[in-house]
């Protein structure tokens, strides 16, 4: 009898990557439909780190490396938690993976467990709870709110923990709700998990660098050192540096999981691309000022996505702190009849009917594991935002009844 593995039954699709999909196939058939699903930023590679990649394929730099990343890359990534984070860690607490999902799977499947319990503060990443069920693990969802910044509190935290609990993820800031930590929120939560040791945590850092309103970034083990030796820190060079198709990312941790990561790593990808690790290299130690543009250009779109979303009848936006997203809420659209005569019951309805009927594609909150909310990336051209909040905002007039 043909069949599949149990752990593939609770896995879903990524609703990003099949809304940017269904937006691109759309545009293939002749219709003009601006996709704001994608989290890629639609600046190009800065030029030091292609020329990078470029003269290591010139060179010949084109067979297998180790597994965990070239001696060079790792040092960089090593240099780069001291100057940043103020965290040290030596080159065999460090591994660099295929992306930054490759490092959160590796790093579920080396310390998860059936029956383990993952304690995921929701609006979440679409993969965590996936990555988590095909560990065999168990996701414990704990919804955050508007009000409190999307942000987990220390008493949520500490009524999820069970005997159970293996795991906390953090992401700051956060993807979809650009939610952003700040120093003292993270003492407190460690307050909390100093008190149970069994639990450990992973920190996805991967939006770092894009942070607005002049806030600095801290994570969990720069904050509380204790936590250190219990802490997995990812990250990657996919959104900083606009190198998504790149494919490469980093973990740094204790070494007894870093070292369980690269025998997964192994038997799976094993080495990341050599040349690609060549740019990194030029990433990490070039200048840094090639993020500027980009990011006064994130700061310029922010204040105008979220301003118009104010604007905008049935909704209002939560102001991102970082990331290139924004998460209005639609609950005043609730209720409320679509063209063809379908009640938008939830942000999937809206979904559906920004794509069919006015051509915009957007992530409903569902799939982040929060409603009523939406996600837009503003990682795109502000001549297609300013296309898209027109198309939107005509779309909640006629919803509300004022078009």
């Amino acid at each position: 009898m043909n069949r599949l593995a149990k752990r593939i039954q609770n896995v879903k699709p990524s609703p990003t990557l099949m809304i940017t999909a269904k937006a691109k196939t759309l545009q293939a058939q002749g219709r003009d439909v601006i996709g704001l699903g994608s989290g890629e930023p639609d600046f190009d590679t800065p030029k030091h780190i292609k020329k990078a990649a470029i003269q290591a394929l010139k060179e010949g730099f084109t067979k297998y490396t180790a597994v965990d990343g070239i001696p060079e890359l790792k040092k960089a990534i090593v240099a780069k938690f001291a100057a940043d984070n103020e965290l040290t860690y030596t080159p065999n607490q460090v591994v660099v993976t295929v992306g930054g999902k490759q490092a959160f799977y590796n790093m579920a499947q080396a310390i998860i467990e059936a029956g383990d319990e993952v304690i995921i503060p929701a609006p979440y990443w679409v993969s965590y709870p996936d990555m988590i069920y095909l560990a065999e693990g168990t996701p414990v969802i704990v919804q955050t709110s508007e009000e409190k910044g999307f942000k987990l509190t220390p008493e949520q935290l500490e009524k999820a923990i069970t005997p159970k609990t293996r795991l906390l993820v953090l992401n700051s800031p956060s993807n979809p709700t650009g939610a952003t930590y700040q120093k003292e929120e993270l003492g407190e939560l460690g307050e909390v998990l100093l008190k149970h040791p069994q639990v450990l945590i992973v920190t996805d850092d991967i939006y770092e660098k894009i942070i607005f309103d002049r806030m600095r970034f801290y994570n969990l083990p720069q904050v509380v050192p204790a936590l250190k030796d219990r802490c997995v820190v990812l990250n990657g060079f996919s959104k900083s540096y606009s190198m998504t198709g790149w494919r490469l990312g980093y973990a740094a941790g204790p070494e007894y999981i870093i070292k369980a990561m690269v025998m997964i790593q192994s038997q799976s990808t094993s080495n990341p691309t050599s040349f690609v690790q060549r740019g990194a290299v030029a990433a990490l130690t070039g200048s840094q000022k090639c993020m500027e543009p980009m990011l006064r250009a994130f700061h310029e779109r922010r204040e105008f996505v979220v301003k118009s979303f104010n604007a905008m009848p049935g909704m209002h936006c939560f102001p991102p702190k970082g990331a290139f997203y924004a998460y209005p809420n639609i609950e005043g659209l609730l209720g409320k009849t679509a063209p063809d005569g379908k009640v938008i019951a939830n942000s999937l309805d809206l979904a559906d009917m920004l794509l069919d009927h006015y051509d915009v594609a957007i992530v409903p909150g569902i799939a982040f594991g929060q409603d009523p909310y939406f996600r837009i990336s503003f990682a795109t051209s502000m001549t297609d935002l300013e296309r898209a909040m027109k198309r939107i905002h005509l779309a909640a007039e006629k919803l509300m009844g004022k078009g």
